[in-house]
């Protein structure tokens, strides 16, 4: 009933508005108990990782000058004098370093397009709604699962082993972890796409050849060329790291410079890594703009 007044307010007598009020405040209450549960189970939770990576925040805290006074040191020259002062002489090994990482650029580039190639061939074989074949669609994503969920500097390794140091196992390490990374998300691609392309093929008689030529990479192909330039950009830092471990490119020249303590050499070579993977970066961001799917950042 309305008590009358302008602003249209309907008032509900005490009898009937006291069940209502307090089965909110029970039910805000019974929230607030669910949400002290959590936060008391996340801070176990976090304490108890602290424990078993025998993190200690002390040690942390009183060992944090060590690793500032390292950023000092790779600041200075041989002489003391600090690396901006005389840029000739920090980037005296730059014909070098570019080289190297041109290498790194080719690894990661040759490595994600080999690897493209099978995760565009495997993800149609492990999406439901393209494969009818249960057991192959099975082997098929239990293989890109095992690609991708080894590391793709276990992979190096075992391919140093296998082929010794240089720019090879590095590409065979690229190539076998994105086809795993690629070949999971092109799939998860391809079985959300829209079927009715598909059924008019396949009631026409279409083969398998022309129903993914011309009813779903229609749909999917801004997609996968999106992904492909994400990964090559997540390749390029994994090479640098892989050449830790003698899969090529300037990674190998960077743990050099770090064992042998050439502080001015390790502060050059991060500065090359540093701007070009924002170089990278930049780049692959406007190419995804160009196919349509990327980010407008």
């Amino acid at each position: 009933m309305s008590d009358g007044n302008s602003t249209g307010i309907v008032s509900l007598p005490d009898g009937q508005l006291r069940p209502l009020v307090s089965a909110y405040e029970r039910a805000m209450a019974k929230s607030r108990f669910y949400k002290f549960l959590f936060l008391l189970a996340l801070l176990v939770a976090v304490a108890w990782s602290f424990w078993m990576a025998e993190i200690k925040p002390l040690t942390f805290i009183d060992k944090i000058g060590g690793f500032t006074s390292y950023f000092d040191r790779i600041s200075k020259l041989d002489s003391g004098a600090r690396v901006w002062t005389d840029p000739v002489e920090w980037f005296w090994g730059l014909r070098k370093w570019l080289r190297l990482m041109f290498e790194t650029l080719l690894i990661s580039y040759l490595g994600t397009l080999i690897g493209g190639m099978g995760a565009f061939v495997l993800c149609f074989l492990a999406s439901a709604n393209i494969n009818s074949l249960a057991w192959t669609r099975f082997v098929a994503k239990r293989l890109l699962e095992f690609f991708r969920t080894v590391p793709d500097i276990v992979f190096a390794l075992v391919f140093v082993v296998a082929f010794g140091v240089g720019p090879l196992p590095g590409v065979l390490a690229i190539m076998v972890h994105t086809t795993g990374a690629l070949g999971k998300q092109f799939s998860e691609v391809v079985e959300n796409i829209d079927m009715k392309p598909i059924e008019g093929l396949r009631a026409a008689g279409g083969n398998m050849f022309q129903i993914i030529r011309f009813a779903v990479l229609p749909q999917v192909l801004g997609n996968f060329l999106s992904y492909g330039l994400l990964r090559y950009e997540i390749n390029v830092r994994g090479a640098t790291v892989m050449g830790f471990v003698g899969a090529g490119g300037i990674g190998d020249e960077f743990l050099l410079a770090i064992r042998r303590f050439y502080y001015s050499d390790v502060s050059a070579i991060l500065v090359i890594i540093i701007v070009t993977v924002f170089a990278i970066d930049m780049l692959t961001t406007k190419l995804r703009q160009k196919v349509g799917v990327g980010d407008r950042a």
